[in-house]
């Protein structure tokens, strides 16, 4: 018989069996498991063992994984460079572009009539570099543009492992317990689950405790299903990661395709399955990756997506009648649909059984982020204007030339008049590609491809490559950004609501203080001074009454602080116990977890956890621990000076609130407390409990009760050192810090005078959850918005507070219209119930270290370090996005506005532009210019001004007045060039020239454009009115290095361009005057700068009344 590892290589169960018993539910799924013995059975079939897992050998996991497969999906193969070349090629305004020079140039070889002018023999000798000029830089452009694409779908690709590879998973390998990557689990592993995992393989219960899963991804089902190993065992995935590539049936989205379905796989990339909402428990692995149902679904749904995709083809080659669909796709595709769709409304809008309900108005993710919206607006303004110029440009062309040649000179048609034509839609493309920004973030390129769709072309070019950019250095500030969005829109936050701990706290809990046998002790006593019966209890109640996956372990290194595994409250109450010298682990080995009759987990809605366990002598005890002042009010009982028993009444109940309890919270110490309650068969003392029948443990409100207090734990959790330097900084920067927090009042208004979010002796709120929802709610228990008006504004802190509560605040934040500019929300979670709060903030921040599944795919960024510091370095980050974005605007549109109007004008009164080599302009330099205004680190300067706000206008009044500034002037020089140039440089004229020869009139002017363009660019690294351009330049070796390569671009194409470029060499001198009117600029920017931005009216927000403000007051 072959062997692996010494055990059979034979399994007792196939892989087809262990699929068709994960197919089951509820009582089918359990009388499938009794036919092969139950769970334990199975476990020896798969070589297993329930309470030791796998030995963790190699060649057993590999074994394993070659048998039932690996938990990884294959991720669809990335297209090719020749497939991403071919779908560049489908830009409408290349494949214009494409079509004109591929007439131009047969019409440059068609033979002359022999009535031409003289000289037309020679000119049409040269007529043909035009048209292959044309399509050697369509070629180019087509190149750089799949070059693009093809890195930054690997990069993409990259940064999709990365956020995968950041999670694990408990798994017991060899008896030990250890945190191993997701897609190294395998069948016969034994996983431990717990609140707020999202499960990383189907498997079936070997022992739970109150466990409730979300199903509803993958079942529709919102109510949370209860799970137990009698009633529904089976628990499946929900940590496949899919993605879900948005497709168009009709295909009529032509703009920018590659770069839509490039962002959409990042956008809607999810993971379908199911998240622990309630409870623990451990499970066996019976199924993994494409075998499990989630990898199932994935599978169906790559199969649609390849039919519909098929379908779509036929039905555009006409091989398929219209309507016509598939066998398979339909079915498919309805399912497959309909399961995206539950997964999108769905995921990560759950909140708590006992909460009251969150309510989403809109499924998927947010809306367009702060910047995207205006971009959009932006951006679609902008190529209708320039659709609309270009349109005229090309009409008036043609008019003018046919009623020139044909009415007035009366001149017969000839064949080379199809040049004309082909050379006036060259000019009026050429008028759209310059009108329309093409270094325009991406979140405009997205926008535009779904709202103009084949009006008009964007080309991002680099832009991928500036998120990207961005994303990669934010990591390295420890955030990791799941939502490219959240990027820019963190700059514009207004509003922080911040958990406390271990954001702004260290996480790292211990016990400094305690209440126990009538006694308050400031220090851990010794265990010998206590009264021993009610010690033993407390030690009993602490190492059983918690997570057993919460352990303390030694440093790596002899010198090195311990470890804190798990649940860092009870991992500060298991250090109590070994600072008093004993053994946690002695107790759990006497007590194992399947020993455990019933367990009621922590949740929001308890704010304490309770196991029932078997009573030495017969009966059950109850251990309940949670914060202080709601297991007090269940307490009827109480252990006094040397141990002894005593009622615990209402006047000794707030007699121990002031004298213990508060003075630990106002120390900044969170209070549990630990209580038990026995229930006997026989006769029973004063504190416990006879039954005759079985207690009703479904009766929560019953069994927790009348309890016997036996310990007060003050656990210290101290402020991060950063973290007060981090918050002044916010609030320098205009932003407000709020804590939300589930501690009480006393101790989180400690932390918050300590974090420096509030300050003693000003007028702010400090309010626990039930004041905040008094003042919030009508007599119908309804939010009303004017109500949480009143509050929010001076809320500073909200303690005890709920989910729902947290949500209530978000939601009510942002939807307030009492501030100028509206509000711009962060929010930080790291609990599974903070997924509504997290999906409804602006930008959600997830805990990396303590923060569990369920949150992080709510959130957009993950702090890595769970600190509130790396939330500063986000707002930088993100005002360094939107100002660099405002950098390029305002040289970008400075540069549209000119070429545009010049190229306008130009075809009105000399029937043609004096711009030559304008592609090279816009495809070239405009690209390495918003890579150059970009690409500049951000600085505490940017934590200096206030934020915008959600509504304040991207194009400020400032940047305007510098627009229209610059471009009066740049109008003013070209004009005078134009028309009287040729004068006072003694050139000949290039107006009205018959002939295709370059010549030195227009490249001056063209070469005087690009020097006042280049010069330009200096002057918009600046944005907020400062004089100092030339600060900080030779900090970014990118900017410096793209605009002396662009310079001496420019000077190879108008020395050696020639006809392929439209341009004749130029002297000394002339290259002179060239470069004086491009210095120009920078003197004319400072006359500019001197003009109040006050003159400005407020109507030109935006950008050249394009589009009005909507907000009250506009950015300066």
């Amino acid at each position: 018989m072959a062997m692996v590892d010494g055990r059979p290589a034979q399994y007792g169960v196939s892989l087809k069996q262990l699929r068709e018993v994960m197919e089951l539910r509820g009582r089918e799924a359990v009388e499938q498991l009794r036919h092969y013995g139950g769970v334990q059975e199975l476990c020896k079939k798969l070589y297993t063992s329930p309470t030791e897992g796998l030995s963790g050998s190699p060649k057993d996991i590999e074994h394993r994984r070659e048998t039932f497969g690996s938990n990884t999906i294959p991720p669809k193969p990335p297209k090719t460079f020749w497939r991403l070349v071919w779908e560049a090629l489908q830009d409408v305004t290349l494949i214009i572009l494409e079509v004109a020079a591929i007439v131009s140039l047969l019409l440059s070889f068609i033979p002359s009539s022999g009535e031409d002018e003289l000289g037309h023999e020679e000119d049409k000798s040269h007529e043909w570099i035009e048209g292959l000029a044309i399509l050697i830089s369509v070629i180019v452009v087509v190149l750089v543009t799949a070059f693009n694409d093809y890195t930054k779908e690997r990069q993409f690709r990259g940064l999709q492992s990365r956020i995968e590879g950041e999670h694990k998973f408990a798994v017991l390998r060899g008896g030990e317990c250890s945190q191993i990557f997701v897609g190294e689990i395998v069948v016969g592993d034994i996983c431990q689950v717990k609140y707020g995992d999202l499960l990383p393989a189907d498997g079936i219960l070997i022992q739970s405790n109150d466990l409730k899963v979300d199903e509803s991804s993958l079942t529709g089902e919102s109510d949370h299903v209860k799970k137990s190993e009698l009633t529904d065992p089976m628990l499946l995935s929900g940590n496949i990661r899919v993605s879900i590539l948005s497709t168009n049936d009709d295909h009529d989205i032509r703009v920018c395709s590659h770069v839509t379905r490039f962002f959409s796989f990042f956008a809607f990339t999810s993971k379908l399955g199911t998240h622990v909402m309630e409870g623990s428990g451990r499970m066996l692995v019976a199924a993994v990756g494409i075998n499990s149902q989630a990898g199932i679904i994935f599978t169906l749904l790559g199969a649609a997506a390849d039919q519909q995709e098929a379908d779509a083809k036929q039905r555009k080659k006409g091989d398929v009648e219209e309507g016509a669909v598939g066998n398979n796709s339909h079915p498919m595709d309805h399912g497959g649909n309909n399961m995206a769709s539950k997964q999108e409304t769905r995921e990560g809008s759950s909140c708590p059984a006992e909460d009251a309900p969150i309510k989403e108005e809109k499924s998927g993710h947010k809306d367009k982020s702060v910047l995207q919206a205006k971009l959009t607006k932006l951006a679609i303004q902008i190529g209708y204007a320039g659709s609309t110029i270009a349109i005229l440009t090309v009409i008036i062309l043609i008019t003018t030339f046919c009623i020139k040649t044909f009415v007035y000179e009366n001149q017969p048609w000839k064949n080379e008049y199809f040049n004309h034509f082909v050379k006036f839609l060259i000019i009026g493309v050429t008028v759209l590609v310059v009108a329309v920004p093409e270094g325009l973030p991406l979140a405009v390129t997205l926008s535009l491809a779904y709202s103009v769709k084949d009006k008009l072309m964007i080309r991002p070019c680099l832009s991928l490559s500036l998120f990207f950019f961005f994303v990669q250095k934010m990591m390295l500030d420890n955030n990791l950004v799941r939502h490219l969005d959240a990027c820019e829109t963190m700059g514009n936050a207004t509003a922080i609501c911040s958990d406390k701990t271990g954001t702004l706290t260290t996480n790292r809990m211990t016990v400094v203080a305690c209440y126990i046998g009538g006694q308050h002790y400031k220090s851990i006593p010794k265990y010998d001074s206590l009264p021993p019966q009610v010690a033993n209890l407390a030690l009993h109640a602490i190492s059983i009454n918690s997570a057993y996956t919460s352990r303390i372990l030694d440093g790596d290194l002899p010198n090195e602080p311990i470890k804190q595994v798990g649940n860092k409250t009870e991992c500060a109450m298991l250090g109590f116990v070994l600072d008093l010298k004993k053994s946690y682990q002695a107790i759990r080995d006497e007590h194992p977890e399947e020993s455990f009759h019933r367990v009621y987990t922590f949740n929001s809605s308890r704010k304490s956890m309770s196991t029932v366990i078997a009573r030495e002598g017969g009966g059950y005890r109850v251990f309940t621990k949670g914060a202080s002042e709601m297991v007090l009010k269940k307490c009827a009982f109480i252990y006094g000076v040397d141990g002894k028993l005593e009622k615990f009444t209402r006047e000794n109940q707030e007699g121990l609130v002031r004298n213990v309890i508060e003075p630990m919270a106002c120390d900044g110490l969170r209070t549990i407390a630990v209580a038990y309650r026995d229930f006997v068969p026989g006769k029973a003392e004063i504190n416990q409990v006879h039954y005759d029948n079985e207690p009703n443990w479904d009766d929560e409100d019953g069994i927790i009760n009348n309890l016997t207090c036996m310990l007060i734990v003050g656990i210290e959790d101290p402020v991060r050192p950063e973290v007060p330097e981090a918050i002044r900084q916010c609030q320098k920067a205009g932003i407000t810090v709020r804590m939300v927090t589930g501690d009480n009042v006393n101790t989180a208004r400690s932390i918050a005078i300590k974090c420096g979010i509030v300050t003693p002796g000003l007028d702010y709120l400090i309010i626990d959850g039930k004041e905040f929802n008094r003042r919030i709610r009508d007599s119908n228990g309804e939010v009303q918005q004017h109500l949480l008006d009143q509050v929010w504004p001076k809320l500073r802190v909200l303690a005890r507070s709920s989910p729902t509560d947290k949500y209530t605040l978000v939601k009510g934040i942002i939807d307030s219209k009492i501030s100028d500019n509206r509000e711009v929300v962060a929010v930080t979670g790291d609990g599974t119930n903070d997924g509504p709060a997290l999906k409804k903030a602006d930008v959600g921040f997830a805990m990396g270290i303590a923060g569990t599944d369920v949150a992080k795919e709510a959130s957009d960024i993950i702090l890595t370090d769970d600190n509130f510091s790396s939330i500063v370095k986000a707002v930088m980050w993100g005002r360094n996005v939107y100002d660099s974005i405002a950098k390029f605007l305002q040289f970008q549109l400075t540069v549209n506005i000119v070429a545009v109007i010049v190229a306008f004008f130009g075809a009105c009164f000399i029937q043609d532009s004096p711009l030559k080599a304008m592609l090279w302009v816009n495809l070239i330099m405009d690209t390495l210019a918003s890579l150059a205004l970009s690409t500049e680190m951000p600085t505490t300067d940017l934590l200096m001004r206030k934020p915008y706000g959600r509504t304040k206008p991207l194009v400020s009044r400032t940047m305007i007045k510098n627009i229209i500034g610059q471009g009066m002037y740049q109008l003013t020089v070209i004009f005078t060039l134009l028309f009287v140039g040729e004068k006072f440089l003694d050139i000949d004229s290039g107006r009205y020239r018959t002939d295709s020869e370059p010549t030195q009139h227009f490249t001056i002017i063209f070469n005087t454009f690009v020097m006042m363009t280049l010069f330009n660019e200096i002057n918009a690294r600046k944005i907020h009115g400062q004089r100092n351009v030339f600060e900080g330049i030779f900090t970014n070796p990118i900017y410096y290095c793209i605009w002396i390569a662009t310079a001496a671009s420019q000077v190879l194409i108008v020395q050696f361009g020639g006809h392929a470029f439209s341009t004749a060499p130029l002297t000394i001198a002339q290259w002179a005057w060239c470069i004086f009117f491009g210095v120009g600029t920078l003197v004319w920017g400072q006359v500019v700068t001197t003009v109040p931005t006050s003159k400005i009216p407020k109507i030109f927000s935006y950008g050249c009344f394009l589009f009005p403000s909507n907000s009250v007051s506009s950015q300066p």
